[in-house]
């Protein structure tokens, strides 16, 4: 059961930046997935270290104001650990979208961290590394 609630999460968090088809991306439901107090981490050249606010507002901001459209984010494979009340999930995704009018596709590697709380499995922590 933990295994398929961790999908879950895990698709759930993948799926807050969808805006395709003209559809409102609802990235605030990052806070409904994630532990008030977790982190997120962008590694490489632009290494940057985010609370769940600081991470949410600019993503909703991008995908609401017609720059990012038509994007989408899913995962092509994973590997899950659990350990009693604690979960690693190594992930790698692709992506797609259209910026500033000029379509794209990539793609990268993800690493959540989840616990169990009274109310499910969350995520305390993520960080991700997009491939050049």
């Amino acid at each position: 059961m933990s295994k398929t609630e961790i999908d879950l999460v895990t698709a759930d968090f993948f799926a807050a930046f969808d805006n395709r088809g003209g559809r409102a991306a609802d990235v605030a439901r990052i806070r409904r997935l994630m532990l008030p107090t977790g982190v997120i981490v962008k590694t490489g050249p632009e290494f940057a270290v985010y609370t769940v606010d600081e991470f949410i507002e600019p993503r909703r901001r991008l995908l609401a104001d017609g720059r990012l459209v038509e994007f989408r984010e899913w995962e092509t494979s994973e590997e899950t650990r659990i350990a009693g009340d604690v979960a690693s999930r190594f992930s790698t995704y692709r992506k797609s979208g259209r910026l500033a009018g000029a379509a794209f596709e990539g793609g990268g590697t993800k690493t959540l961290q989840f616990v169990r709380t009274s109310v499910g499995w969350r995520i305390s922590a993520v960080a991700w590394y997009d491939h050049p």
